[in-house]
């Protein structure tokens, strides 16, 4: 624990430092980062090194890893750099309408192709200066939690039902999916098991790994199916479903919303596919950002806007 006279001591860019060095993994590209020389950079570790009474970072061939102590540290650094973040903030002041601010937004693209329209059209209604910046989180979900702790994402869009309590989470939606088919071909309501295991599918998989939970609930009712097509989206599955003999299971929001464009029929399929709430997630420590609180709330907007589009309860 440091004491009163070696807090006295403290740059809060020691710690600012500190965490450069530890998301780039190189002095040349942290000094880059912050502006400075690699020998300022050099100097300012070997202060954190004497204060901290560690190497914290040891030199190897293509840049530095951290030790054990720096790995320890990095949470409760991260957590003090982003409350002095926070003060400097919310002594600024969020005012949207003048903000210039860029927002990370990590969600599978079946979610914000729902999403965007309206958050778009009232972003650049009442917020013009606001900028978004969308990564597509089909397949890595658990990760995401990841990305949120270590300032990645400033929000993700995921479809988990327990959220660790570091986090907040606000409920968008119910999802669940639909099955998709060229129009034309025989697309009863509702599709029987034999039904849905004839035809060929393409699937959605960023990994290009053909088997997810659809099939592990298939082999328990002692069937299967087979997947011709692996694509690493939603809006591409939809397009290869309309142009193919393939069928596609899509988020039924995604389905209702984009289908229109393209000859598909949409059916339910012969059991409930991957439903789960769906919802918006920060760390709970970056809610106190009156911008990211803002952005929670826009997205809140975006969801109940597109529930009354959709006619889905």
């Amino acid at each position: 624990m440091l004491n009163k006279t070696n807090l006295a001591r403290i740059d809060l860019n020691l710690l600012v430092l500190f965490e450069a060095v530890l998301e780039e993994k190189h002095v040349g590209r942290a000094a880059k980062r912050m502006h400075v020389s690699p020998s300022a950079v050099s100097h300012g570790l070997g202060r954190l090194r004497r204060l901290m009474q560690d190497p914290l970072f040891l030199r190897q061939p293509k840049g530095v890893v951290p030790t054990e102590r720096a790995r320890l540290l990095a949470t409760p650094i991260a957590d003090i750099l982003e409350r002095a973040r926070q003060v400097m903030s919310e002594a600024q002041g969020f005012d949207p309408a003048t903000s210039r601010r860029r927002f990370v937004i990590g969600a599978p693209d079946g979610a914000y192709a729902v999403l965007l329209p309206p958050l778009l059209a009232d972003i650049r209604r009442s917020a013009p200066g606001i900028d978004l910046s969308m990564l597509n989180l089909v397949g890595r979900f658990e990760g995401a939690l990841t990305d949120l702790d270590e300032r990645r994402l400033d929000v993700a869009i995921i479809p988990h039902k327990d959220i660790p309590a570091r986090f907040v989470a606000r409920k968008l939606y119910d999802e669940d999916f639909v099955i998709v088919r060229r129009a034309g071909a025989a697309a009863p309501r509702r599709l029987s098991l034999a039904q849905y295991c004839a035809v060929p599918h393409v699937v959605v998989s960023m990994s290009g790994d053909p088997t997810g939970p659809v099939d592990r609930e298939l082999a328990q009712r002692n069937t299967s199916r087979r997947v011709a097509l692996t694509v690493s989206n939603f809006m591409l599955a939809l397009a290869v479903a309309a142009e193919s003999d393939l069928m596609a299971a899509l988020p039924r929001r995604f389905a209702l919303l984009h289908a229109s464009r393209y000859k598909v029929s949409i059916m339910e399929p012969p059991f409930q596919v991957l439903s789960a709430p769906l919802r918006a997630v920060a760390p709970e420590v970056a809610t106190r950002d009156a911008g990211l609180a803002w952005l929670l709330a826009q997205l809140e907007k975006a969801a109940k806007a597109v529930t009354r589009f959709s006619g889905a309860p």
